[in-house]
């Protein structure tokens, strides 16, 4: 019976917190007269829905631009970083060396720093870099992730080191030994923060807001963002709705596909120490 309470309140709560994302779909296919009349959709005047936001959507900007600036950079971004932050997490908790534990101190305390006050020396580096208006200064400063490092390294101490030291035993090379022991160990760590990285580089916004001048190369929130206050946008909240349920389509599939392993992986590295 407590089973079933649990459960029943589990699924109050998921209806609840999929409210405003069942209002996002209702606006998309709502017209402007009824947009701000229903809260939800025109029952009494079902005849009215469209699907003539999408189609402003498609004529009117560059969604698909956007959309596949948005697909590259992500990508990109992710692979960068998970790479190196699943070798550095490896390094962290199967190496020894000399300032090893100072080090992590150090890599913590920059944690302590919000990405905003560092805006300004970042801008003036890529300015001297010659990176404004390049996707380089999005791809390479994010590239090293400290967050990224220490929930490796958490699931990295979970790899027994006979394992290890069995491959380099059979002539594995340093990376070899990362790749094709540690890393299957750790695979839902991987599924994990694949994740929570492409979330954060899909939705960064204030970054690329500021390097990216050429509109031929915004990314989706720049994109939508940019909308907003444009004389023909004033008042089609609905072609923005629909440029917004669109934009999280990808986050959505890929949360689907990666769910186990993100569940596994955040789980393991709670429970590890």
């Amino acid at each position: 019976m407590g089973s079933v309470s649990l459960h029943t309140v589990l699924l109050v709560i998921a209806a609840f917190s999929l409210v405003p994302f069942i209002w996002l779909i209702c606006a998309t296919v709502k017209d402007q007269a009824d947009f701000f009349t229903y809260p939800f959709l025109p029952w009494d005047h079902l005849g009215r829905l469209t699907l003539d936001n999408y189609r402003r959507l498609f004529a009117q900007e560059p969604f698909f631009g956007w959309l596949v600036n948005s697909l590259f950079l992500t990508s990109a971004h992710t692979v960068v970083v998970v790479t190196l932050s699943s070798l550095g997490g490896f390094a962290l908790a199967k190496y020894q060396f000399r300032f090893r534990k100072t080090l992590q101190i150090i890599m913590l305390a920059t944690m302590l720093l919000p990405s905003q006050v560092l805006l300004a020396s970042s801008y003036e580096l890529m300015y001297r870099f010659g990176w404004l208006d390049s996707y380089l200064a999005l791809l390479i400063p994010g590239a090293v992730s400290v967050f990224g490092m220490f929930l490796f390294r958490q699931a990295m101490q979970a790899v027994p080191d006979e394992l290890l030291q069995a491959g380099r035993v059979d002539g594995c090379s340093e990376l070899r030994v990362w790749w094709e022991v540690a890393l299957p160990i750790v695979r839902p760590m991987i599924g994990a923060y694949t994740l929570l990285s492409f979330m954060g580089t899909w939705n960064s916004f204030l970054w690329p807001q500021i390097i990216l001048q050429n509109p031929a190369k915004y990314t989706l929130p720049i994109g939508l963002a940019n909308m907003l206050g444009l004389p023909q946008y004033q008042t089609q909240y609905g072609v923005l709705m629909a440029g917004t349920l669109l934009s999280v389509v990808p986050v959505i599939v890929l949360f689907f596909i990666l769910q186990r392993d993100f569940i596994s992986g955040l789980s393991s590295g709670a429970l590890k120490g």
